[in-house]
């Protein structure tokens, strides 16, 4: 080919690739942004949907799918259209957990995961290090200070310099009637998360003004026990001169809550019980569970179900088209879910249209909005405490009532 035209044939071709090269990424973000073209953003998600001990929050796939379904209903983030690839499962176990975050980054090409909510988060070191910005249940250490993790609700578990939510012990005090004389005992699981929490809850408990009694994280956390009474006696016999303390808290899940909720009532316990996790319409369908949970006072940290804002509607709505048009008894899990993608698509938004890590990361270092379902958000803040705020309801004759009211507390200082 005589030489001119092999130059004009050079220049096709680059044109070419340029026009291509332009056409995948709308002319605006480079080719080389993992999980992002001109029409897309490519969001996974981890979750534990199956246990050993049964426990599931596998509701919280359904939660991040309602509130992506809406994003693309009304057009997508910035003329994008989230692709939510659904939610690896983990089974709790750390191994699967890394292994989960490994497959999202390196076979699936996520930009982002969102949801991520289990009691391990093993591959939080590897998301950081990818530059994969991740929003989840911020109830793990990793949470608080990684540049690339978000908690939907802020830091629930801070480093030392950080602050603690006071909403469970202040609640409740309101439950008891104010802390002043009142004691406390806290029981958790033996493994991380377990013992952080009883560290943490600890000082939150005794900065309200409880006696705390008895903070032990003693329960086997893989294999949950047939007999709870070396558990109670303990307990019943923690309060000031040897007798029952006037709150037991729980920071356990589902299935060891009515074990040992059950064995504290046959022992004749009369005082307070409180739990993180058993907000679910769900559990009431066996007598036996009903019965173990009755007059259980569970922490919330979003606006109960029961609430009639603007935003609980919303999310009703957006929760019953994503269940195919069905009303789905609801659960913490979907809020979870919901509430993740939510902060994920609102600091994407933020972004602009030129979505990269780097733009993601900007919008969230200045990211401030108000009036949401977990109250007034603010990133980069949320990265080292929480954003303060929850409710209690109980649980009475079948039916979950508002017990305190979801209110924003002022966070105390962490050491």
């Amino acid at each position: 080919m005589p030489r001119p035209l092999r130059v004009i044939a050079a220049s096709f071709a680059l044109l070419l690739v340029t026009a291509c090269n332009s056409a995948s990424s709308g002319g605006s973000t480079p080719s080389s942004v993992r999980g992002v073209t001109a029409d897309t953003i490519k969001v996974g998600g981890i979750v534990s949907m199956t246990t050993a001990s049964g426990y599931s929050k596998k509701d919280t796939d359904l939660g991040a799918r309602a509130r992506y379904d809406r994003a693309n209903a009304e057009g997508g983030i910035n003329g994008r259209k989230i692709e939510y690839l659904g939610a690896e499962d983990d089974g709790q176990d750390p191994a699967r957990n890394l292994a989960a975050a490994r497959k999202l980054v390196q076979q699936d090409k996520v930009f982002a995961v969102s949801p991520m909510s289990s009691v391990t988060f093993a591959g939080a070191d590897f998301l950081d290090a990818q530059k994969v910005p991740t929003v989840g249940w911020g109830t793990l250490p990793s949470f608080c200070g990684p540049a690339h993790l978000y908690g939907f609700n802020g830091c629930l578990v801070p480093t030392p310099g950080g602050t603690l939510n006071q909403t469970w012990p202040e609640g409740l005090a309101a439950v008891v009637g104010g802390s002043r004389g009142k004691s406390v005992a806290l029981i958790a699981g033996d493994n991380d998360a377990g013992k952080f929490g009883i560290r943490t809850f600890t000082q939150g408990f005794k900065a309200a003004g409880f006696q705390v009694a008895y903070a032990k994280a003693v329960v086997p956390a893989t294999s949950m026990p047939s007999d709870w009474s070396a558990y109670t006696k303990e307990i019943l016999r923690s309060g000031p001169g040897g007798a029952a303390p006037d709150a037991v808290v729980s920071v356990m899940q589902t299935p060891y809550n009515i074990g040992l909720f059950t064995a504290l009532k046959r022992s004749g316990y009369k005082g307070v019980i409180s739990d993180p996790t058993d907000y679910d319409p769900g559990l009431l369908a066996k007598d036996a569970t009903k019965q173990a949970l009755d007059g259980v006072h569970v922490l919330l940290q979003f606006q109960p179900f029961e609430s009639d804002s603007p935003a609980m509607r919303q999310f009703k709505e957006d929760i019953r088209k994503a269940a195919g048009g069905k009303d789905v008894p609801l659960n913490m899990h979907m809020m979870t879910g919901y509430m993740s993608a939510d902060l994920f698509l609102s600091v994407a938004a933020k972004a602009g249209k030129d979505l990269t890590v780097e733009s993601f990361q900007q919008a969230a270092s200045g990211f401030s909005d108000t009036g949401t379902l977990v109250g007034d958000r603010a990133l980069p803040k949320g990265q080292k405490e929480s954003f303060g705020c929850g409710a209690l309801v109980r649980l009475k004759n079948g039916r979950y009532e508002v017990a305190v009211p979801f209110t924003c507390y002022p966070p105390i200082p962490f050491g």
